[in-house]
């Protein structure tokens, strides 16, 4: 299901998918949710963008200590 949010000014594709999914990995996700807005790099308050559901993957490539 998906959520809504309303930007602040400033507000950056990466930092509203790293407060949204705690990771930047999801600007992709929000992009192809928000088309109409996708051209913008620094958003002004007050548009409304859909976040969508997404579960960032996840990776094995960390050694069993940085785990």
């Amino acid at each position: 299901m998906s959520k809504t949010l309303t930007t602040i000014q400033g507000d950056m594709w990466d930092l509203i998918s790293y407060r949204t999914y705690g990771t930047e990995q999801g600007v992709k996700v929000l992009l192809d949710a928000n088309p109409d807005l996708a051209d913008q790099l620094v958003l002004p308050g007050g548009l409304t963008v859909v976040i969508p559901d997404y579960e960032p993957p996840t990776s094995d490539l960390l050694p069993p200590w940085r785990r």
